[in-house]
């Protein structure tokens, strides 16, 4: 189907919807902590979680908007795993942003739809056009998430950052898009695809445009050498910002990452995955160096972050293998799963920092989860899951995710690619150091800080749900890799 199909598009037409439903009902709410406002929120994103797992069967590919979008399994998923993302960064920021006169206004929860619209736009997007433009709406929402406490000027340095290096990276993304619609005629990814695949398009500007496009794509994911802002970016904005540029975006940057160079590009996969691997092995490198120094937790997750998507990013590279593309769709599966429970993880670990810290008072640094496991036992354990899993260590998901890539590699049986491997889990085993010395300062340090660890219910009950899903997903991940590998496949095949 390649007319309009307004019906394709249901989740995202909902969602916007309901996002201008809450910004307006939020005008006649008086509850200082926008208890109302909270609420619909919660209940606008379950709604259009619900749609989105409804559509997980869905076979085929179906084109809209005259072949600018396109819905398949894979986007569904990632369209639910960012939803559901969002909604635990609101239960995780409830508390945090009232105590920091955060919300004055509805604006945390209006920009945060608007920031999930945006993504939903880039999973969806078929053409050039329609991803920028879903880029360019997460990103202005993020922007004035990051500066939301107009009065604190980290957050407003911060912001100013994210901004001025996030414009760079969408001329970088514009100007690569422009390059391959000279080259091909075309801002169709479909259509990008058949042109490269003729071999009628001038190679040269083909690699220019490839180039231009990897760079911006890079910046988006944070990695090696576009990781500028990362770490200045999570430091200095609220944490509860901070949750919100850390996940659910993740997810989008997968998203396009697979559109453009995988559906669209796939031809030119000589090239770029040349780029991804250089990309991949200096974000791991320089991300677990750079974190062994940190003494702010913010910063320390932020380089590890870098680290973690350079890792991810290793799926992408075994697309094609002397000609042979049989070890593709295990990568990107792979791929696809690691970004996954990366978010899964990252939503764990800065909801617990917004859980121990209170008015005047940011648990920012790692001397600040000094023997919480005296004051919280609960808590600790939690955190040192996470940790666990961040450093890929059995049970945990994190291990899992590290063993699916790394077989995706091994599996092509190319000696270079091998190396790769071996590189990659010599590089996990430094990242594991301050991994673990999170963990002995929690359980073996005397604490610094006596206060009581109080917090609401809800946002206490949801960090062990996602302890206990960390963990779960580590002893049983054949269903989630399943999924992974089965809409990869169904969105490659479409």
């Amino acid at each position: 189907m390649t007319d309009l199909n307004w019906l394709a598009l249901t989740p995202e037409i909902v969602l916007f919807g309901l996002t201008c439903l809450v910004t307006l009902v939020d005008l006649f709410v008086t509850c200082p902590r926008r208890r109302p406002t909270y609420v619909l929120s919660m209940l606008s994103l379950a709604a259009v979680a619900a749609l989105h797992l409804m559509s997980l069967d869905q076979t085929a590919s179906v084109y809209a908007m005259n072949k600018m979008v396109v819905t398949d399994a894979m986007g569904h998923l990632l369209a639910l795993c960012a939803t559901l993302a969002v909604m635990a960064a609101l239960t995780y920021s409830q508390t945090y942003a009232s105590d920091r006169e955060m919300l004055k206004g509805g604006e945390l929860f209006s920009l945060s739809m608007l920031a999930l619209l945006g993504i939903s736009v880039m999973i969806v997007g078929a053409n050039f056009l329609t991803i920028y433009l879903g880029l360019e709406l997460m990103s202005l929402s993020l922007y004035a998430l990051v500066a939301l406490r107009r009065d604190h000027v980290q957050s407003t340095e911060a912001a100013m950052k994210y901004f001025v290096l996030g414009a760079l990276a969408s001329g970088f993304l514009l100007y690569g898009m422009s390059m391959m619609y000279g080259a091909t005629g075309s801002l169709d990814l479909a259509e990008v695809y058949q042109a490269t695949l003729a071999g009628e398009a001038n190679r040269q500007v083909l690699v220019f445009g490839v180039v231009f496009i990897v760079a911006g794509l890079a910046f988006k994911l944070g990695v090696v050498p576009f990781h500028m802002w990362v770490p200045d970016v999570y430091q200095g904005a609220p944490t509860a910002a901070t949750l919100m540029v850390a996940a659910a975006p993740k997810l989008a940057a997968f998203a396009i990452t697979l559109r453009l160079l995988v559906e669209g590009m796939v031809n030119l996969a000589t090239d770029w995955q040349q780029m991804l691997l250089v990309l991949a092995v200096a974000s791991m490198t320089l991300g677990n160096l750079a974190a062994i120094a940190q003494t702010n937790l913010k910063r320390l997750l932020a380089y590890s972050g870098i680290a973690q998507l350079g890792f991810m990013l290793l799926g992408f590279v075994p697309t094609v293998v002397a000609g042979n593309t049989v070890s593709a769709g295990n990568g990107y599966g792979s791929a696809l799963f690691y970004v996954v429970t990366y978010v899964l993880t990252t939503l764990g670990t800065f909801g617990l920092i917004m859980l121990l810290s209170r008015p005047g008072f940011e648990s920012e640094q790692v001397n600040d989860l000094a023997g919480l496991h005296k004051r919280s036992p609960a808590m600790a354990a939690a955190m040192a899951v996470f940790m666990f899993s961040l450093a890929g260590i059995p049970p945990t998901v994190g291990f899992y995710a590290k063993l699916a890539v790394l077989q995706s590699l091994v599996t092509t049986n190319s000696p270079f690619l091998l190396q790769i491997a071996i590189a990659a889990v010599l590089l996990s085993l430094i990242g594991a150091y301050y991994y673990l010395r999170i963990v002995k300062v929690m359980y073996f340090d005397e604490p610094t800080d006596t206060h009581p660890v109080v917090q609401s219910g809800g946002a206490r009950a949801l960090l062990s749900v996602n302890a206990l899903a960390v963990l779960v997903l580590g002893v049983l991940p054949g269903g989630l890799m399943t999924l992974c590998a089965d809409v990869i496949q169904r969105a490659v095949a479409g």
